[in-house]
């Protein structure tokens, strides 16, 4: 019998091949899509209620270095995001990208084809059993969702590939690389243990030297000065930025740094180290910074970008104070953030399907002809903002009490700040879509296709249904340590 861990890799995996098996009848391409995506979640979910799982070892290179697999609390709560949201996207992109670039659209096998290499990686990194592995499967990550991101084939779409791939890839062979290398020389170890395994293998200043390159090389967390691939990734159709921000790319990134910092270097060494202290600093900075440039940009999506950076910062602020309330805040919040963002990005997307519209400036009145699509983007709204009664409360709830438990009275600030700033750059929106007078020149339209709409209102009732009950995500985010 197949261990359930090694099914969660195979399922994606055959849901690659399938659009190339199917290609000639696009139906029975869809649904195979939707049945790979439902097995996943069931066999996540499986793997939810039987806890965490012996190792399992892939292939070898050394004795000390293995490509393995192990299921632990965090791994648990990143693939459940990925697969059940992966679920959510896979129907609104048949909508999407039906609307936009019609039934059969260029490129179409490609693009089915990586979204699912692109949850092999994101599973691959949540149930990885060490450095190796996840390095592994984090480089699948990069490259399985560039051509996602280059879909078009436009210059910009081009130019933007470049960005993706040379920051993405940059980071990850030069500061990555060398620290699980680095760690490797000084411990003989790469496997994950609860608690870390550097503390009296390594001295302080090469535990910072470390933290630095653990966390500047996880550039998918988008920290700064390492965060530009992400809005300039928004060239890409609206259920990839979707993929980006909520489902799997981004969180890889944040969920990366969480796990170095619980497994890898260890809460005691964090707290101590001046290299966490530089890594705070920077993501407290980040934060404001994202916020500030959200409030100038008027094109929807490059908006939502910016708030995503901030948003992320908060997990990697969360996971290098290290005190107890804050991991479990910053575990929380992969998930809260989750399903908050990719309601704002498919109400974005349904935006553009009915109206033809992106930007902000011409949203005025929206709300009167789309009330299903922008009241779910008031509710993501209300949630990315942490207010209750949305499930974003819980998590920014945890991460404030962490920075208090921590006497980071500045940390604390920063994130109160930008909070206020969100509000400044968000609630305009809403405002302006349900208040505002139409323009009198304004083209007829209605609701995107129910394809487009489902997801958004399911996903914005779960923003509500989580902050009532917020049961597995927070059992999980709870035993991580």
């Amino acid at each position: 019998m197949i261990p359930l861990e090694v099914l969660a890799l195979i399922l994606p995996a055959v849901g690659a091949l399938l659009p190339w098996l199917f290609r000639r009848d696009p139906k029975l391409q869809a649904a195979s899509t939707l049945i790979i995506t439902v097995l996943l979640l069931i066999t996540v979910i499986q793997l939810v209620l039987a806890g965490e799982t012996s190792r399992i070892t892939l292939g070898s290179i050394t004795p000390t270095l293995e490509f393995a697999l192990q299921v632990d609390s965090l791994g648990l709560l990143f693939a459940l995001v990925a697969s059940g949201l992966w679920i959510l996207n896979s129907i609104y992109s048949l909508g999407y990208m039906h609307g936009v670039y019609g039934p059969r659209f260029e490129g179409e096998q490609r693009y089915w084809s990586c979204f699912s290499l692109a949850i092999v990686a994101a599973i691959g990194i949540a149930f990885s059993a060490n450095l190796l592995t996840l390095f592994l499967f984090y480089e699948l990550m990069t490259f399985s969702t560039w051509p996602l991101v280059t879909h078009s084939r436009s210059d910009e779409a081009k130019r933007s590939g470049r960005i993706y791939l040379g920051i993405l890839l940059g980071s990850s062979t030069l500061f990555l690389l060398s620290a699980i290398i680095w760690t490797w020389v000084l411990t003989g170890t790469l496997e994950f243990e609860a608690g870390g395994f550097l503390a009296g293998s390594a001295t302080s200043g090469q535990v910072s030297i470390l933290i630095l390159l653990f966390c500047f090389g996880s550039a998918k967390c988008a920290i700064f000065p390492l965060h530009q691939w992400l809005p300039n990734a928004m060239v890409a159709p609206t259920p990839v930025s979707a993929l980006l921000h909520a489902v799997a790319v981004v969180k890889a990134g944040v969920f990366t740094v969480l796990k170095i910092s619980t497994s890898v270097i260890g809460a005691d060494l964090m707290m101590s180290s001046w290299g966490a202290e530089v890594v705070a600093w920077t993501a407290a900075a980040t934060i404001l910074f994202a916020s500030l440039v959200a409030l100038t940009r008027q094109q929807l999506k490059a908006r939502l970008a910016y708030s995503t950076i901030g948003q992320l910062n908060y997990i990697v602020l969360g996971a290098v104070v290290a005190f107890p309330a804050a991991i479990e805040g910053a575990a929380l919040h992969i998930a809260m953030h989750a399903f908050g963002k990719i309601t704002l990005f498919f109400a974005a997307g349904a935006i553009f399907v009915a109206s033809g519209k992106t930007r902000i400036d011409q949203l005025a009145g929206i709300g009167k002809r789309m009330p299903w699509t922008m009241s779910a983007f008031l509710i993501g709204t209300l949630s990315v903002l942490g207010l209750p009664p949305l499930c974003g409360m819980w998590s920014k709830w945890l991460l404030a009490e962490g920075m208090i438990a921590a006497h980071q009275w500045a940390f604390l600030g920063a994130l109160i700040v930008s909070s206020l700033l969100s509000i400044a750059y968000l609630i305009p929106i809403s405002v302006q879509a349900f208040f505002a007078s139409e323009p009198d020149d304004a083209s007829p339209h209605g609701e995107a296709p129910w394809a487009c709409r489902i997801p958004l209102l399911i996903s914005a009732a779960a923003c509500l249904l989580l902050f009532w009950w917020p049961g597995i995500f927070a059992q999980l985010a709870g035993m991580v340590r």
